[in-house]
């Protein structure tokens, strides 16, 4: 839900203040985000910031409700909107803090052009002494915060989660979808029989090993119940093991912020905004991870350490090394998906496998990288208005189909669809509902406003609609269309590229998560979950192995 407030009820609010000599004044100020505007009420007494209240914005909701906090805090304790952003929600951080700053100015003090730069004071470097803990987990994403609540509930007290941007939940908090989930509640509604076996059969590849697997399913049919024990509710089936929070709602936001909420329960020790540098090796032992805090530094001594640092879709450096070519495409991983332990195991001779492997998407948005689409019963066009590729992409074709999108002219290509393919698909409609999607009654009104000649599409879509008939084979297309429709108003657009959603090689870890020295053998005390990991699995596997890795860990500990 948005953070919307009565405008007017404010309004009167202050107006009644004035009239009775209150010396409060509250002014709602405006500032772009990533989505659009954002509207601050900036209440202040005696030229002092007294409140900040969040009254309207078009943001994704997983990063604002979790970003506006922290800024308010900042800015309350500074008195001012020169303060940091907050690291994983930069965009919307701008726009709160412009926001803010104009409500100020009206109100008479004027703290300058607030832009992307503009951060907080630089502090002192400080060397702080170690602390001591059981166990310290790196990475406060899907499964760092289940190795978290599964340590603490295997008895655990003395646990330290670090995450180095200021919000939790990594990738998973953006996932619209839950996969390969069985024994559900949602599964059993639906009628369906599912079962540890059959998980195994369809998910053996060449990537994980048999155990892994197994590992990953046995995990897989106890998680409905783990997630429903907190409250966490994946009501919607929609085939394919493929979960959603309802039809309306998706998996990513239900799932993160249910575990994030118990992690606080819990009263686990959680320090955002901490980075994980390197580890700390003792007389060849891992006793540790060194930290960095803006410009704080300290040691963590631990028993045990949990490595869920994710992957390296936001680093272009690695992506060049490891998988050259995909350097060039943008990605819709969260921007702290840097790959920052990749140096360091390689550093302390820890095996890392099929670096060179990674998930391709093939549409996201170009402006906001969000994942688009929605299933057969689309177009994909040029800036000419013509189609230029198969709009069926497998996934060995991907690689080469993100490259011929950025071929084309002007390097654009737009994403076509209609009234039909919109109502079977929430993703399609919420899209639209944000206004990232353009909507036309007619495709000629639809060219005009991707800026794309409008004979040629109309052309394009008739050519389009006959091929998908049968009456004319497409020239793009070796098989024909899996079903018949005809693409017919109201219309659809929005411009379109690939990008790297996730890689997929990483550090080796067997299946109780122990992490593999380049000799083969277990390195002791140091686990690894989630997309640092080699491993095709993705979202519900981060969760059940960051589970797994928090079991073991404990068992090692009280050893």
């Amino acid at each position: 839900m948005k953070n919307k407030r009565n405008v007017l009820t404010i309004v009167l609010t202050s107006l009644i203040m004035l009239a009775c000599g209150a010396k409060e004044k509250s002014i709602i100020g405006k500032g772009n985000g990533f989505s659009g505007e954002v509207k601050v009420n900036v209440i202040t007494e005696n030229d002092k910031i007294k409140e900040l209240e969040l009254v309207e914005d078009n943001e994704t909701s997983h990063i604002i409700s979790r970003a506006f906090p922290i800024l308010k805090e900042r800015i309350l304790k500074e008195q001012s909107p020169i303060v940091d952003n907050v690291s994983g929600a930069t965009y919307t951080s701008l726009g709160i803090k412009r926001a803010i700053a104009a409500a100020l100015k009206e109100g008479g003090k004027d703290f300058g052009r607030i832009t992307i730069r503009t951060k907080g004071p630089e502090k002192p470097v400080t060397n702080l002494e170690p602390i001591m803990t059981d166990l310290v987990i790196v990475g406060g994403g899907p499964a760092g915060l289940a190795a978290a609540i599964t340590a603490k509930e295997n008895g655990l007290n003395n646990i330290i989660l670090i995450e180095k941007l200021d919000i939790l939940s990594g990738n998973g908090k953006y996932d619209m979808n839950f996969y390969d989930l069985i024994n559900s509640e949602a599964e059993k509604k639906a009628g369906v029989e599912d079962s540890v076996e059959k998980l195994i059969k369809d998910n053996t590849n060449p990537m994980d090993t048999l155990e892994r697997t197994r590992a990953q399913a046995e995990g897989a049919i106890k998680l409905d119940s783990w997630l429903r024990d907190m409250g966490i509710k994946l009501n919607h089936y929609y085939g394919k093991r493929g979960h959603m929070a309802e039809k309306d709602a998706y998996a990513g936001e239900e799932v993160q912020n249910g575990m994030e909420a118990k992690v606080k329960s819990l009263g686990i020790d959680v320090r955002t905004g901490t980075k994980g540098t390197d580890l700390i090796v003792k007389d060849g032992a891992i006793t540790g991870v060194k930290v960095q805090n803006g410009n704080t530094f300290y040691d963590i001594h631990s028993k045990a350490i949990i490595v869920a640092t994710g992957g390296f879709s936001s680093n272009k450096e690695l992506l060049a090394k490891y998988s050259p070519g995909t350097e060039k495409f943008q990605t819709s991983n969260q921007l702290g998906a840097t790959g920052d332990f990749i140096p360091v195991f390689e550093k302390n001779n820890i095996k890392l496998e099929n670096l060179e492997e990674l998930n391709l998407f093939p549409f996201i948005i170009r402006s906001t990288r969000d994942l688009t689409g929605g299933g057969d019963g689309f177009m994909l066009v040029n800036s000419t208005g013509k189609r230029f590729m198969s709009e069926s992409i497998s996934k060995n074709k991907r690689f080469e189909a993100a490259n011929t999108i950025l071929a084309q002219p002007e390097g654009k290509a737009f994403y076509i669809y209609d009234q039909n393919l919109y109502n079977s698909s929430y993703r399609l409609q919420k899209h639209v509902a944000k206004g990232y999607h353009i909507k036309a009654d007619t495709i000629e009104e639809l060219a005009k406003k991707l800026g794309v000649p409008s004979q040629e599409l109309v052309e394009t879509r008739d050519s389009f609609n006959n091929a998908v008939r049968g009456e004319i084979k497409d020239e793009f297309r070796d098989k024909p269309f899996k079903r018949e429709f005809k693409m017919e108003g109201p219309y659809y657009g929005v411009q379109v590229e690939s990008a790297v959603h996730m890689t997929r090689g990483g550090v080796a870890a067997n299946e109780k998560t122990e992490v593999i020295d380049i000799e083969g053998d277990v390195v002791p005390g140091l686990y690894a979950a989630g997309e640092v990991t080699n491993s095709s699995a993705a979202y519900s596997a981060s969760v059940i192995f960051g589970r797994i890795a928090g079991e073991n860990a404990v068992k090692y500990i009280k050893k």
